[in-house]
């Protein structure tokens, strides 16, 4: 049966994101909303989430539970989508202003013809891991074993795409099969049922694996050591990004949205995990408090505190799209870094 409290949530983002198109398609034009929001006494701002519930997209509901954009003058909308690779459809499209996912996508996205800019870097590595199910923990023992294995990915053209195409890559494996699992409860039961033989997620969908004995952890990208183990160096992450025409016409609201995101990453550092689950949704704790705050534990340290870019994590990135993404490969030389971020916005944050 499915949660109700699910439903009307995906419901409610259904409504909000085809509110945003309509309302963007009798503008007639996607600039001239664009530049607008500054004018606005209280502008407002649409942000697509790749999984609200993922620990590694947090800082979104958790300024929104702090008060964080109330407190800035900005009237925010988060909705939530399963994948990176939806959300940044709905910002080409215009549905929204902005979205919290992978950095990665500003520069697949330049390898297309499209200016997307990363304002504030949330996390310098993914936070996610490549988990295998217990079934299968002793004939996949690392990633030269994902040949000819069925591995599970949020979608086609996702930053778990990415990644996955990442490891098997440098470790010399020819063909598996990308399956898309989507994340959470989905994830499990792929897992659980056959259809995927190991895969890449998050906490707290790692968490749940590990402590019922479904899975296991075999390449853990939720550490800065762990993620220079598997691609070579750092690889930022989470991030809040926009239409480089948007950034350039609204750079108030912009730094009003940054300030609270800012704020978001504080509370972070500064606080426990048991702290941080008391300001957000209960339901995001639908498998029990304290696997919940486990999992915000383990994760937390990947999160920036100032939302600054590593430019050598940059670098990377683009190094590894330009070995293993379809649509970078043989581009890297020709992408221009100052373009897929800036950090005029988080440079500016008043200091507390």
């Amino acid at each position: 049966m499915k949660n109700p409290k699910m439903q009307r949530r995906t419901l409610q983002a259904a409504t909000l994101l085809v509110t945003a198109a309509m309302a963007i398609g009798m503008s007639g034009c996607r600039s001239s909303g664009a530049a607008n929001a500054d004018a606005a006494a209280k502008p407002e701002v649409t942000i697509i989430v790749g999984g609200l519930e993922k620990v590694i997209y947090m800082p979104a509901k958790l300024a929104e539970g702090l008060g964080l954009f109330e407190q800035e003058g900005v009237k925010v909308n988060l909705l939530g989508e399963q994948s990176g690779a939806s959300a940044e459809n709905s910002l080409l499209t215009g549905a929204s202003q902005a979205v919290v996912g992978f950095y990665d996508h500003t520069v697949d996205l330049q390898a297309k013809g499209q200016c997307i800019t990363s304002v504030a870097q949330l996390a310098n590595i993914p936070g996610e891991a490549e988990m295998v199910s217990t079934a299968n923990a002793d004939s996949i023992t690392s990633a030269k074993d994902f040949e000819g294995k069925n591995l599970g990915i949020t979608s086609l053209g996702s930053s778990t795409d990415f990644l996955t195409q990442a490891l098997a890559g440098q470790a010399g494996v020819k063909k598996y099969t990308p399956a898309k699992v989507g994340a959470g409860q989905t994830f499990i039961a792929s897992m659980n049922n056959g259809g995927i033989d190991a895969g890449m997620t998050t906490d707290p969908t790692i968490a749940q694996l590990v402590q019922s004995g479904q899975g296991k952890v075999l390449i853990d990208m939720r550490t800065e050591e762990g993620t220079r183990q598997a691609l070579g160096g750092l690889y930022p992450a989470a991030s809040v990004y926009m239409s480089c025409d948007y950034v350039q016409k609204n750079p108030k609201t912009v730094q009003k949205v940054v300030n609270a995101f800012v704020g978001a990453l504080d509370f972070i550092t500064t606080h426990t995990a048991a702290e941080i689950a008391a300001k957000m949704p209960s339901d995001y704790a639908n498998a029990g408090a304290g696997l919940y705050e486990k999992s915000i534990n383990d994760t937390k340290t990947m999160f920036n505190k100032d939302g600054k870019m590593d430019a050598d994590g940059a670098k990377n990135v683009v190094k590894i799209l330009d070995q293993y993404s379809t649509n970078v490969l043989g581009k890297g030389s020709t992408i221009d870094l100052s373009k897929t971020y800036t950090t005029e916005f988080v440079d500016k944050v008043p200091a507390k």
